[in-house]
């Protein structure tokens, strides 16, 4: 199993990929969430069954809009092309919905997209396993994503592809 450097390496590059490619379609991107809370706080939350633990990892605004992003590294079966998210997550992230009124997105490592009522209504329970938290978790089929660009828009002139 990779280390905790290791896999905070991945993660900390997946949020700034993500952050990237908002931005170069015209999106304003704040880091939110736990990353902006110190380790201690960070530890006392993983210990409690609050709903701030799954705080979505940024805002964005675009104009008027408003959505919360969480973004999921590593959390996509090359095997057999499903997301995992896991359940207490969503659930969270279907009432802080309702409680704010703006549009949640989960995107993976390949940029696809789901929000919390597609993993619910897409998702089967995945089986419990030992591995990981141990937590219990949904398998979405990667084939129900949404498209980032469809969900985000188009890359701007600013983007790296624009200068090719």
């Amino acid at each position: 199993m990779p280390s905790f450097q290791h896999r905070k390496a991945v993660d900390d590059a997946h949020e700034l990929r993500v952050a990237q490619e908002l931005t170069w379609r015209g999106w304003n991107v704040d880091p939110w969430g736990q990353g902006v809370l110190t380790e201690a706080v960070r530890s006392a939350l993983r210990g409690t069954d609050s709903a701030l633990r799954w705080t979505p990892d940024l805002i964005v605004a675009k104009r008027q809009q408003i959505a919360l992003i969480d973004r999921k590294s590593r959390m996509t079966s090359r095997a057999t092309s499903r997301h995992v998210v896991e359940r207490a997550a969503v659930t969270a992230h279907l009432q802080l919905v309702a409680w704010t009124l703006l549009p949640f997105y989960y995107i993976f490592d390949n940029l696809d997209v789901l929000t919390p009522h597609d993993v619910l209504t897409a998702g089967r329970h995945g089986p419990y396993s030992s591995a990981g938290s141990g937590s219990p978790y949904y398998l979405i089929p990667a084939s129900r994503s949404l498209a980032f660009d469809t969900t985000f828009g188009a890359q701007q002139s600013t983007g790296p592809s624009a200068a090719a």
